[in-house]
């Protein structure tokens, strides 16, 4: 299957480093999130990307023009430099389709550009490529298939330390709950998509508001509940506990890896850790 990548967006959340590369290219590691993202499919036999490029294309075109399959892999290094042998590598069964979307486009705007990247596809995948998951997406995939669906994501439990006011007519207040304890879920991203999905689009919509609507009515939008590992980086309080994960061996979305031993630290737990629980 295909993957949709959604590139090109400001990160204005993200002012420290999305002035000067988009979000998807801020690392994780030494390796950008868009990689994390990419290296999670390619895991799962997906390895056919449609990268939808906006702000800072060309910051993610010379990343793979010039891609150094040394930074994430074993090699040989002969003659003194001369002569670099690779004893694994990551892209050499990627194809990668760079696709410029416009900078000021919506995710929706973005999706029906790449629409004749896609023809004769019955499904396809798409992400936000700024969320890292464990999710078992086999498992995904099956269940969309197998309920006939027009499109499916994955919804996740907020971590965030906000909390759910319950409100009446007249403003007094009947509870207040920390958001994470209470049974609310949200969009975590990691998209399944059937052809269906362009005929319930309309020219400047968003992706997730009105099409999914009118998929709703239909009884056409399905949602798989994960209580896995989930963690965005929309922030940069959110990339920075993503970091300090990455430091520490704590890396869950690296399904691709052998575990590595997670080494201890005296620092605060971090914010993703509500949900970074076995798989469902």
């Amino acid at each position: 299957m295909k993957v949709v990548l959604f590139c090109g967006g400001y990160g204005m959340r993200l002012r420290e480093y999305s002035e000067s590369i988009p979000k998807p290219m801020v690392t994780i590691g030494y390796r950008p999130i868009l990689w994390h993202v990419m290296k999670y499919y390619a895991h799962y036999g997906h390895k056919d990307f449609i990268l939808c490029l906006g702000w800072k294309a060309n910051v993610v075109k010379d990343y793979f023009l010039n891609y150094d399959e040394c930074l994430s892999n074993d090699f040989v290094l002969r003659g003194g430099g001369r002569d670099v042998a690779l004893l694994n590598s990551d892209i050499q069964d990627w194809n990668i389709t760079f696709v410029d979307t416009g900078v000021k486009a919506s995710i929706g705007q973005r999706l029906k550009a790449v629409q004749p990247h896609l023809q004769g596809e019955e499904s396809f995948l798409a992400n936000y490529t700024d969320g890292l998951s464990s999710v078992h997406l086999p498992e995904v995939i099956d269940f969309h298939k197998r309920t006939k669906a027009a499109a499916t994501f994955v919804s996740v439990r907020p971590s965030q330390t906000f909390h759910k006011v319950s409100i009446d007519d007249e403003g007094v207040v009947r509870r207040v709950q920390e958001i994470a304890k209470t049974d609310t879920w949200m969009n975590g991203g990691y998209f399944v998509f059937s052809q269906e999905i362009f005929d319930n689009m309309r020219d400047g919509e968003e992706m997730v508001e009105q099409p999914f609507e009118r998929l709703i009515s239909q009884g056409k939008l399905r949602s798989v509940k994960h209580s896995g590992f989930w963690g965005c980086m929309d922030t940069y309080k959110e990339k920075q506990l993503l970091d300090d994960m990455y430091d520490r061996g704590d890396t869950p979305w690296a399904i691709w890896e052998k575990p590595r031993p997670v080494v201890s630290y005296t620092t605060p737990v971090s914010a993703f850790s509500p949900i970074n629980l076995p798989i469902d």
